[in-house]
């Protein structure tokens, strides 16, 4: 049952509609005051009252006409407070999770609408580093949640695959690398070469003129630049691809940079017709002094487009080809006015859908020692940080259960389970510095524990064996209630965090689900001799199985069944 619909459709005040009330239903702190409250400051005004005498009055009108599903309505402090009935909505809850399994908290909320999300977006030639964490997990997070709200998502990974850069490394190859070592030692080689390339160019910087021209070549479809372009393109993507798969990330296009080259002139030629684009020392840009912005530069003196330039030619052509409700860009902060501005430019054209445009932004990933430069060499594969996650998981798991069966497994799933909700735990908008330590404690707020308290629920169930007495409902209360509450909010967290951009969500409401089920655990006898409650509690631990599942398989982490 939708509880909070059922109290919005109860109370009526005029000028205030059921969704406004709808919207300020909350779940008290404070459990003693109630199961669902209706604050009713905000009607003060419009009603000449004070909150308190408001929510008293409004007790006493709908106190006779309360469904069954409420036991009381109670006005205290200004506050209309609800107790809802606690046989029935165990009943309702647990009936609803075991019969919906996997599917609890699934909607067709997005039923006819499409969502693109722009993330990962990793750069050719360059390594898949611990920076490119937050993109991918909270971008292909968003994903599952959308898909799980019934959209049709669309996800697009942006390929950095165009730029002088893949000129210098075509300069940094014939000069010091050789097929042989770039096939042997992939992506990481790439990098050797193009870091020793801005080592050489500081002391002799004819060679960034000749890798300008290089890269001229690649544009101009010369047939070597394109041939040693696309085997470096094909290396990269090689590798990545072996990230991705550990992830669980999948993209439905991977359209880079180069695709919209032929799409950018279209747009500048529809902005000049506007009489946006004007001349600025031989650049073209849009002015946007009058909304408190720096110019959009979308030319260069030289001709040369930039992100910004692509980045609007393919708002256009994901607009034309997916028709989309919303286009999200899972790109750090470091962005927030680069996407202001063009979006802002969008805008100017007199395009209505600028405003399904959203910057998804999210804070950086550092390590102890700083942060990280391609450049210079300073970065951190994601693969080593793996890696070194999955070896540290086993070590774990050795230390905790030398016994245990297919190891090698359960560690790949706790290790780079911890690696993504290292990502996806926080805020999105806070700065991480990562730690091994921190996010493979079995013991804090951290995907292993969640993991544990699902394989501890697996073996519960699989201890009990076979219970088919009827329920006796009775015995669940105190945490067990309050796990239950957990359980039933989780449809609308789903719902929040697709709403909010905020997988984080998710991964805060699964930690109290694994915290509140673990103090059931501790407290209660589960197993009791195959009686009504003993069904009760083990139809709670099944529920609180499918739940955990359902969130971390939304957020990209595997449960082992055992640990």
């Amino acid at each position: 049952m939708d509880y909070k619909k059922t109290i919005a459709e109860l109370i009526n005040i005029d000028g205030v509609s059921t969704e406004e009330i709808f919207g300020l239903i909350a779940v008290p702190q404070d459990e003693s005051m109630g199961d669902f409250a209706l604050p009713c400051f905000r009607f003060a005004k419009a009603l000449r009252k004070a909150p308190a005498v408001i929510a008293q009055d409004l007790a006493n009108d709908i106190a006779s006409k309360l469904p069954d599903c409420f036991e009381s309505v109670t006005a205290v402090n200004g506050y209309l407070n609800f107790k809802i009935s606690r046989l029935g909505f165990i009943a309702d809850t647990l009936d609803a999770v075991l019969s919906k399994g996997s599917a609890f908290g699934t909607s067709d909320k997005g039923a006819g609408k499409t969502i693109c999300i722009d993330y990962s977006s990793v750069n050719i030639a360059k390594p898949f580093h611990i920076g490119h964490l937050s993109t991918t997990a909270i971008g292909a997070a968003l994903y599952r949640i959308y898909k799980a709200l019934g959209y049709n998502v669309v996800g697009i990974n942006h390929l950095g695959d165009w730029g002088t850069q893949f000129g210098k490394l075509i300069v940094a190859y014939k000069r010091w690398g050789s097929k042989e070592y770039i096939e042997q030692h992939s992506i990481r080689a790439l990098l050797e070469i193009y870091v020793r390339f801005h080592d050489e160019a500081e002391k002799d910087p004819t060679l960034l003129e000749e890798g300008r021209a290089w890269f001229k070549k690649i544009e101009d479809g010369d047939e070597e630049a394109l041939s040693i372009f696309h085997w470096f393109k094909d290396i990269t993507m090689r590798e990545v691809q072996k990230v991705y798969e550990r992830l669980h990330v999948t993209f439905d296009s991977y359209a880079g940079e180069s695709f919209y080259n032929d799409k950018m002139e279209p747009v500048l030629e529809e902005l000049k017709a506007k009489g946006l684009l004007v001349e600025s020392d031989g650049a073209e840009v849009v002015n946007l002094d009058e909304y408190d912005m720096p110019p959009c530069l979308l030319k260069k003196a030289d001709g040369a487009t930039l992100y910004a330039t692509r980045d609007i030619a393919a708002a256009f052509y994901r607009k034309n080809t997916y028709d989309f409700y919303k286009c999200l860009y899972v790109v750090a902060y470091q962005q927030n006015l680069h996407f202001k501005q063009w979006f802002k430019v969008v805008e100017l054209m007199g395009y209505d859908w600028a405003k399904s445009l959203e910057h998804v932004a999210f804070g950086m990933v550092s390590l102890s020692d700083g942060t990280l430069s391609t450049r210079h060499g300073k970065v951190v594969f994601l693969e080593d940080v793996m890696n070194a996650c999955v070896q540290r998981a086993k070590e774990i798991i050795e230390e905790k259960n030398p016994n245990t069966e297919g190891a090698d497994e359960i560690a790949e799933k706790v290790g780079v389970g911890a690696v993504i909700f290292s990502a996806v735990s926080n805020g999105r908008i806070k700065d991480i510095t990562f730690s091994m330590d921190r996010v493979l404690n079995f013991d804090g707020e951290t995907s292993p524990y969640i993991q544990y308290t699902h394989a501890r629920c697996m073996s519960v169930l699989k201890k009990a064996g076979n219970n088919v007495s009827a329920p006796d409902y009775t015995c669940l209360d105190g945490t067990a209630f309050s796990l239950l509450k957990l359980l039933d909010r989780f449809p609308a967290v789903v719902e929040q965090a697709g709403e909010k951009y905020e997988p984080s969500f998710i991964a805060r409401h699964i930690i109290d689900i694994a915290e509140h089920y673990n103090k059931f655990y501790f407290d209660n006898r589960i197993i009791s001799g195959g009686d009504g409650a003993e069904r009760a509690k083990l139809m709670l631990t099944e529920a609180t199985m499918t739940v955990i599942n359902s969130g971390m398989k939304m957020l990209g982490i595997e449960c082992p069944d055992k640990m």
